[in-house]
Parts: C-alpha cells; structure tokens; sequence
C-alpha cells in the first residue's frame, strides 16, 4: 500500500477507559496529522464524557458500527484488553485499516505472529503503543547513555512500583494469565521493552511473579524479571501495585558513575488531569525530580530531558507517509512478549 496523502489521517480509536481518553484521544487530537472521527465504547457515561471532550468525532457503541465506517478511516486504534486484539486487530486489517494495537500488544506470541502477517500480507501498517520509549526520566538516561556520562554500565535496576491495594478497578484486577492479565504482561511489556532499547537483545531471562490481590484466580500483581543482555548488562526489573514503599524509578550503575531517579513520569497524570501536549507545561519534570549523576557525596541532579507521548504518533504520521519508519516495530513487541511468554511458562 502506498502512503497516505497530506491530508489529516483519519482516525477512530476503540474503547474510551484509561488508554483511549487519558492517552491516545487526546495525542490524536492535539496532533494535526491526524484527525479523530470515531471513537468506540458502549458504556454512555463514557459516550457521554467523548461527546463532550470531542464533538466533532462519532460516538458509535460497537467496533461493528466502526468497522461499517470503514472506507472513510485509515487507522485504527485498540485501547481494549488484550483478550481483544487478535480479533480486532485482524478485522481492521481484513478492511485494509492501518492499526496501533496498546500494549499488552496481544495474549501470546502466535496471535502476534499471526497478526504481522495478516498485515504484511495486507499491505498495512501494524505498531504497537509502547510511550514509556518516551518518558522524560527515560530520555535522559538515553542521553546519559549516549555520552558515556556512567562509563561501562554494569547493571541497570528498573522499577515502577505504586501503593493502590484496592486495585485498577477495571478489568486488569481480575483476568486470568489466558486473558492477557497480570502485571508482568502489563507493566512488563514498557519495563522488558525499555530495557532492550537501551542495552540490546536478551541472551539469558530469569523472572518471579505473585499474585497478592483480592481475585485468586487472576493473574500476577507482583513481578521481578531479571535479563542479560549480549551487551554484558544485567538488567533487574520490579513490577509492584501494592508497593507500601516504592524503590528508585532507575538505579544504573556504570565504571564511571551512577544515576538514581526517583518517581514515575509526569505524563499520565497531566493527560488525565486535562493538560493537553500544546501545553507549555507538557512533558517538563520539576526540578526536585530530576535524577542524580555521580558517584555518592559528590552527585549531582540531572536536567530532565522533555518527556514525549506524542512523538509517537509524529512518527506514525510520517510513516503512513512512506516518510520513516514506524515509531514501534512490531517485531520488538513480539521480542518482549516472547520473554514474558517464557517466564510465565516457568514460574
């Protein structure tokens, strides 16, 4: 398929809970490449809140009535559960519909394998939502990397740990392992994905899951994932939403140096709170969060890079121009579902 045009990619986003409204509505909108026509969810508190947010888009119940406005879409976008991206997923590339499936990206490694080719075959393009590449503490440890600020890195430790012990209250609390559940499968796919865009393939991979939470038959709610990578690092990574104390966000320890960050991006909850990414405000770390760079006694904070959400859908765009390459290959979320796949497989 050749690429589109100048014109606005025109764009329907399905289902309107935490993925669709606090991240990829309002990246889509706030992005003039695109334009955001439809927007899927049968809930009318939902509808209600879409209508509001976005009245120029329609407001449709089912990815059927999506799917019937198809010849006037050109990318769809997936905020459903997992359990629900194989069939999505291959219904809007059967309609010749350019797809960004959210992470968990599918629940197994052969729904992700067959949905590569039903869209290589289609001619489509097929990416994956992967927006912690562009957390601002993220970017300044890349750059960190990049100017060799720690030496030789030895051992990279990342966390992202929060205290909610009464849980999501969405589906995430109570699916099953084979419905795509559980915080690794999750929260794993960002840290498991991070980890391999800084410090290459994985040649060895160890993990540990748990499941603490108020649904037995759900699955894990608690992680720890340890990777080596060909490059030599170790990578040790926790996954926690019932953390009473949180650990570092990044803990890197290198020849030269090490880097410390304490707390989450700051992203999520503007988007959520309403500021938009023309915000000035957008993206930009407080001071008293930026990390630390050094050697103990003598460490001093880094300036945080500006975190990004929205250059992935800048790198989209110019890719359904046939003007770049996708922001996510698809074969990198298989990579990282394939680690996860076979730990769950030994725990």
């Amino acid at each position: 398929m050749g690429g589109l045009g100048a014109a606005p990619i025109r764009t329907a986003v399905v289902g309107f809970g935490v993925s669709g409204k606090v991240f990829h509505a309002p990246l889509i909108a706030a992005d003039p490449n695109y334009s955001l026509d439809v927007i899927v969810t049968a809930d009318p508190e939902r509808a209600a809140v879409a209508a509001r947010l976005y009245p120029e888009a329609r407001i449709v119940p089912t990815p059927e009535d999506m799917f019937s406005l198809a010849g006037d879409l050109d990318l769809v976008v997936l905020g459903t559960p997992p359990l629900t991206h194989l069939e999505l997923g291959a219904a809007a590339i059967g309609r010749g519909l350019n797809v960004v499936v959210d992470k968990p990206f599918v629940t197994t490694v052969a729904h992700g394998e067959e949905l590569v080719a039903r869209a290589s075959d289609a001619g489509v393009q097929l990416t994956v939502f992967q927006n912690r590449r562009w957390d601002a503490d993220f970017l300044t440890l890349r750059k960190l990397l990049r100017d060799g600020a720690l030496g030789e890195v030895r051992t990279f430790e990342s966390r992202f740990e929060w205290w909610r012990p009464e849980g999501f209250g969405n589906w995430r609390d109570s699916a099953t392992l084979s419905e795509g559940g559980g915080i690794l499968h999750d929260l794993g796919a960002h840290l498991i994905d991070q980890a391999i865009q800084l410090f290459g393939p994985v040649a060895e991979s160890y993990g540990e899951t748990a499941n603490h939470g108020p649904h037995p038959e759900a699955a894990d709610t608690e992680a720890f994932v340890s990777l080596l990578h060909e490059s030599g690092v170790r990578s040790r990574l926790w996954m926690n939403g019932m953390a009473a104390q949180v650990g570092p966000r990044f803990h890197v320890l290198g020849s030269k140096a090490g880097y410390t960050k304490w707390g989450l991006d700051g992203q999520e909850p503007a988007l959520a709170a309403g500021v938009t990414p023309s915000d000035p405000s957008y993206g930009h770390e407080p001071q008293q969060s930026w990390g630390l760079l050094g050697v103990d006694g003598t460490a001093m904070p880094v300036p945080a890079e500006r975190g990004d959400y929205p250059r992935f859908y800048r790198e989209l765009a110019a890719s359904l121009r046939g003007n770049g390459p996708l922001p996510v290959q698809p074969g990198e979320a298989l990579e990282t579902l394939t680690i996860i796949e076979k730990i769950h497989a030994f725990v």
